[in-house]
């Protein structure tokens, strides 16, 4: 079984920082990319910053240069690294990663519990 566990999330001031993490654990035989994505109630989820197996990443316009994403490969994690955070960034932040498990023969899509991002003006 595979899992995906976050945590970081929070309520911070307008211009302030955030770190969100996410590990995979489990029966883990390789991870490909890695991603955050961010719902608001009422729209669709949305996504925020992917980084593949090889360290390059993507991120939604409305992230650059605020916001950075890594991973620890030894570890399994994910992390989303918030900077200069705006009221609109408030939504609940999920981590998204394809795996394989010691289980499965193809990659799927696994995802975190959620966190929420509360950024006050």
């Amino acid at each position: 079984q595979v899992q995906l566990v976050e945590s970081g999330g929070g309520l911070v001031q307008a211009g302030g920082s955030l770190r969100l993490s996410c590990a995979a654990s489990g029966s883990i035989f390789s991870i490909d990319a890695m991603s955050w994505y961010r719902q608001i109630p009422g729209k669709q989820r949305e996504l925020v910053a992917t980084i593949n197996s090889g360290g390059s990443t993507n991120y939604a316009d409305s992230v650059k240069g605020r916001f950075t994403i890594s991973r620890d490969n030894a570890r399994n994690t994910v992390y989303l690294q918030m900077s200069s955070l705006k009221p609109e960034d408030t939504a609940v932040y999920y981590c998204n990663a394809n795996i394989k498990s010691l289980r499965w023969d193809v990659y799927r899509a696994c995802w975190g519990q959620g966190s929420q991002v509360t950024v006050s003006s």
